[in-house]
């Protein structure tokens, strides 16, 4: 039994955090599904910026919608969602058979909107329109802005994968309004169950200190976070409120590992999922992180769910100046910033390839 198979049975669900035309059409996520038990994936703007850029699949489809009028932000969203409604479809069984839990898909809303609740309502409305699938999240950022949204959305039945958390009060502020939008569907008399995940960003946290960290701290900030989340997790698993909705007909939020990708070159380029592996979540791995622990990845103890080693190590870090709290806001600042970047570049790209095709009709 590979270690993929090992972890799926641990409890985990193996997500693939990439997406490209190619991908889908040469059976490779078909067999990572047969072969390395991934049951869905994520996609980000950078993802789809680096699809565009790579691949010269997407150029005739673009051709073919810029005949048709399309252009900027729409033209790529046609896009994205085709790829990931055929995606979706690959996913169908697992989401049917597990009732919904595993089996899905992600599309975000533009980050440009990270900052303005009411347009990222908006928009997560339409794109869930747009793509007739039962199993697509639309991701949702969890800033501050972000979080009435994810409560609009998730009233509203849009399902929701609530992206760039870093820390457990960042975790806890996006399950609370995930269970807000229950809470109030089930007031309303309306169908509790609508599927969200809340994805905590792992190995951005040791990049950020990895110049500042005493040696026997490098690489150590990133699983101490997620342990203090996963405790987090657990506790509102177990708390009353959590237990009502389940009690009415929902499954609950699943909290996700993103950013599992080792970044550090000296260290073990699975040493975030072997660390991470526990029950009742989901990991969604870069590909090559994939391939890595289905190659030569282990299994070992499964994350404790009582925090204790966790809490030891921030302290360790607070003891050496780290200002954990202060780095989690700043982490999803410049996390979204980031995006941002990334979608200011895709469309560019998609703005030139558009150019270029209207030139060439």
């Amino acid at each position: 039994m590979n270690a993929t198979k090992k972890l799926h049975d641990v409890g985990q669900s193996l997500w693939l955090d990439n997406i490209t035309r190619d991908l889908l059409d040469n059976g490779t996520l078909k067999r990572y599904i047969a072969e390395l038990s991934v049951t869905g994936l994520t996609s980000n703007p950078t993802i789809f910026n680096l699809a565009f850029k790579n691949s010269k699949t997407y150029d005739g489809p673009i051709a073919d919608k810029v005949k048709a009028g399309m252009s900027g932000e729409d033209l790529f969203f046609s896009l994205a969602i085709e790829d990931l409604n055929r995606a979706a479809d690959q996913f169908k069984s697992i989401f049917e058979n597990s009732n919904g839990v595993d089996g899905w898909v992600s599309l975000e809303v533009s980050p440009e909107l990270a900052h303005d609740t009411g347009r990222t309502v908006a928009a997560a409305k339409h794109l869930h329109s747009q793509a007739h699938h039962s199993n697509l999240f639309i991701k949702i950022p969890g800033t501050p802005e972000g979080l009435p949204a994810i409560e609009e959305a998730i009233f509203a039945g849009v399902p929701v994968n609530v992206t760039l958390l870093f820390s457990a009060d960042h975790y806890v502020a996006a399950a609370e309004a995930y269970l807000r939008g229950i809470e109030r569907r089930i007031a309303a008399g309306l169908n509790p169950e609508v599927g969200s995940v809340a994805s905590v960003f792992v190995s951005r946290w040791d990049g950020a200190v990895a110049k500042t960290a005493p040696a026997e701290l490098v690489n150590k900030l990133g699983i101490a976070v997620g342990q203090d989340i996963y405790k987090a997790y657990n506790d509102m698993l177990a708390s009353s409120r959590w237990r009502r909705i389940n009690n009415a007909g929902a499954h609950g939020q699943r909290l996700l590992w993103a950013s599992t990708g080792t970044k550090d070159p000296n260290a073990s380029d699975v040493m975030y999922i072997k660390a991470l592996a526990s029950p009742f979540t989901v990991n969604t791995m870069p590909e090559n992180t994939l391939l890595a622990f289905g190659d030569h990845g282990e299994v070992g103890d499964v994350l404790a769910s009582d925090g204790v080693e966790g809490k030891k190590m921030l302290a360790e870090f607070k003891k050496a100046g780290i200002d954990v709290p202060a780095l989690a806001a700043k982490l999803q600042d410049d996390g979204a910033a980031s995006f941002v970047a990334s979608w200011k570049e895709l469309m560019g790209g998609i703005d030139a390839k558009t150019a270029a095709a209207k030139a060439a009709a």
